[in-house]
Parts: C-alpha cells; structure tokens; sequence
C-alpha cells in the first residue's frame, strides 16, 4: 500500500504540469483568433478591399488552425486527467479503508499488535510515513481538479469562439468575392481568342499540350513583361496552406504518379499567387478541374489545380499575395467534427491543391521552386 501512495504521489503533479500548455494554447489562439475578427470591419472599409479582405481571411484562418490545435491538446489532456482520476478513485478507496481499520480503537485489544510491542512501534512508523503521502496526494488530487477545470473553462470558450470565427471567415469569404467582381478591371498583358482557346481546350489531350499551345491562342498582346523570377526560385511560399501529403513523383492512392506535388488544406481555404505573374488560364482543364496557370516569366508556368471558385481571367497581371480563388468542401461546423490529430499531421484537411512546375513546357520538382520542408 505504501509503494502505491508514493507512485501515485509522483505520478499526479506531471499530469498537473502537461495540463497547463494545451490551455495556454488554446487561450493564445482565441486571441489571436480575437484579432483577425476585429480586423474584418476594418477590412471592409478599406479602399483597397481586396488586399485588405484577402489579409484578414489569412489571418482568420491561421487562427482557426491554431485554436483547432489547441482545442484537440485541451480535449486530449482533458480527457487524459478524467481518466487518470478515476483510475485513482478505487485505489484511494482502499487506503482510506484500511486508514479506518487502523484507526478503530473501540476495543482494547484491538491496539495489541500481534507482533508484540515491535510489531506495533513498526505499525506506528508505517502510519507516520503514510499520512504525509496521504497529504501529498490530496494536495496534487486538488491541482488535478484545478487543471481539469481550467480545461473545461477553455474549452467552452474555445468551442463559441470557433463557432464564431466559422461565422467570421465564411463573411470575410463572401466580402471578398464581391470586392473582387466590384474592383477595377486589372491590367491586361494580352487577350485571348475564345475560339482559339475552345480548339485548343478540344485538342489537347495532356497538360504539356495544352500548355504549348497557349501562345497560339492570345490575339493580342501589350509591352508588359514578366519579370525576372531567378532570385525568388526555392523561396516561393506555398499558394495555400497546408501540408504537402504527396511529393513529386510519389503515387497517389489510385496509383497515379504526377510531377507537381499535392498539398492538402482546409475547406474554403484562400489562394493567393506566390508571386507577381500574369494569369495564362482559367478554367477548367482536362481531369484536373478548375484550374490557374500563372506566367511569372516568359518560361516559367505555374499550374494550381483543385479550387472550386477562382477569380480573374487570362491576361490579368497580379501582385504577389492577389487572392486567385478558394478551395471547395465544408468547413467544420463544431468541435465536435475536430480530429484528435493535431493539425501539424493534416488530419482534418480534406482538400487538395494540386501545383505543378513547368520550365520550357518540362516539368520541375516543385520542391525547387517552394519553401516546402518535410513536414509541408
């Protein structure tokens, strides 16, 4: 009994000690979260609301991952001291049961020891060793309740500030899509022909074709040139994001090997160009779906595939950071529907963007061309 209360002893104060990070967590993230809805009515009165909109989205989402995270540590360690305190309750039960057995002195005979006087001057220092184990234990069985209710605490109030950011960004989303069909017209580089570009949709038959074939389809062009990108290759950051489930070269599920990589995000999330380029496509593309091909310069074509709504046409020249569409799918609707992964492992992200380099119509390992690590 005395190996038990000592074991249990060490054992409570870590689980007290690992209940304090996923609250922090899951607070620092609220306030954060807090952040990005307060810069929403800001975005929508600023003059350039596209930028503005597209800023706070970002924000918005980095701040529901955060808080997801947060709220899956708080639920875990939430659920780790309610059963680690319920484990104690049965051995706890026994102690006090024989501290009452010990404590009966309602007969005379029940303070003889059956070892004689060494057996009870034995049983009296066991007794002593035992009642401050005893106390420790109620000490940390307090701490626990304490970090148990603090967990509780957080995690109702990050379940409505969910709920709410949910509200946030699906408006912020919303917002942009007007401020987008509401702005100026970008600046064109070229137009196309529609009916060229009809042949050569009909035509193609793989993704190089169609891509060798986009000069044939522009009628008209202007002086605007794409920029030199050398100095930017490998320090691109990723469109969206997310985590890279699939590198170049690796098969997916179906067995198909593609050169571009595939990286797995949340519903709804924004992309943006990672860089100033001209728009070449838009639309929908072979087996690839809807999908943005940008020119960042005269050789180089980025191709983003799996958005479900997109924004601009060919010919528009956007900036770094310009939002170029959303992904599809629907957002999590409560706590409830969280994965008990942590985010960092891309459970929970259910869309895919898909992103592939070409090079003088060759493809390239994106990987070259991206800050991807490997752990996306």
């Amino acid at each position: 009994m005395k190996a038990v209360v000592v074991l249990l002893a060490l054992i409570v104060p870590g689980l007290a000690l690992a209940g304090a990070a996923p609250a922090e967590r899951a607070r620092a993230a609220i306030e954060l979260l807090d952040a990005a809805m307060a810069d929403l009515d800001k975005a929508q009165s600023a003059r350039d609301r596209v930028g503005a909109l597209t800023d706070t989205i970002i924000a918005l989402e980095e701040g529901l991952t955060s808080l997801r995270s947060g709220l899956r540590q708080a639920n875990a360690q939430a659920a780790a001291l309610s059963t680690a305190l319920q484990a104690r309750d049965e051995e706890t039960g026994a102690l006090l049961a024989v501290l009452m057995q010990i404590g009966d002195t309602s007969s005379p005979v029940g303070l003889v020891h059956p070892g004689g006087p060494m057996g009870s001057a034995r049983a009296g220092m066991l007794l002593s060793e035992m009642v401050p184990a005893l106390d420790a234990q109620a000490t940390n069985l307090r701490q626990d309740l304490e970090a148990l209710t603090a967990l509780k605490t957080v995690q109702l109030a990050a379940e409505e500030q969910l709920s709410a950011g949910l509200l946030a960004v699906q408006e912020a989303r919303s917002a942009l899509s007007t401020a987008v069909a509401d702005r100026a017209a970008l600046p064109k580089r070229f137009v196309n022909d529609p009916v060229r570009e009809a042949i050569l949709l009909s035509s193609a038959e793989t993704l190089a074709d169609f891509a060798a074939g986009l000069d044939l389809v522009t009628a008209e062009r202007v002086s605007l040139v794409p920029e030199n990108m050398s100095a930017e290759k490998g320090e691109l950051p990723l469109p969206v994001a997310g985590v890279v489930t699939l590198r170049a070269g690796e098969r997916d599920k179906a067995g198909v090997a593609r050169p571009g990589i595939v990286v797995q995000t949340a519903p709804h999330a924004i992309v943006t160009s990672p860089v100033a380029a001209t728009l070449r496509y838009v639309g929908t593309l072979l087996d690839l779906g809807r999908v943005v091909i940008l020119e960042p310069q005269a050789d180089v074509l980025l191709v983003l595939s799996g958005l479900e709504t997109v924004y601009g046409s060919a010919g528009d020249v956007v900036e770094a950071g310009d939002p170029l569409g959303l992904m599809g799918g629907e957002d999590h609707k409560n706590a409830a529907e969280l994965s008990t992964d942590g985010d960092d492992t891309g459970a929970g992200r259910r869309e895919t963007l898909y992103i592939e380099v070409r090079q003088d119509n060759t493809p390239e390992d994106p990987s070259l061309w991206f800050r991807v690590n490997k752990d996306g």
